[in-house]
């Protein structure tokens, strides 16, 4: 499951626009009840969030496009 922030009370880790380090996290995504932290591995710019928070998703899905720098 894809978390867009680290609880519904905080703002998301990442928007549209926001610059990212290759050590950003972007997000969490729960896995059999482990919650991980998903690091950007890039330096550059969301470009776009394909996951929407809550909604399941599969390992290897893209979850965002990022401009990289």
């Amino acid at each position: 499951t894809f978390y867009a922030a680290s609880s519904p009370e905080t703002d998301d880790y990442v928007k549209i626009g926001s610059k990212i380090t290759s050590d950003s996290v972007v997000c969490i995504v729960e896995a059999m009840k482990l919650f991980n932290e998903i690091e950007a591995e890039v330096k550059g710019e969301i470009v776009e969030i394909l996951a929407e928070n809550g909604q399941l998703v599969e390992y290897g899905q893209p979850l965002f496009l990022v401009r990289p720098e």
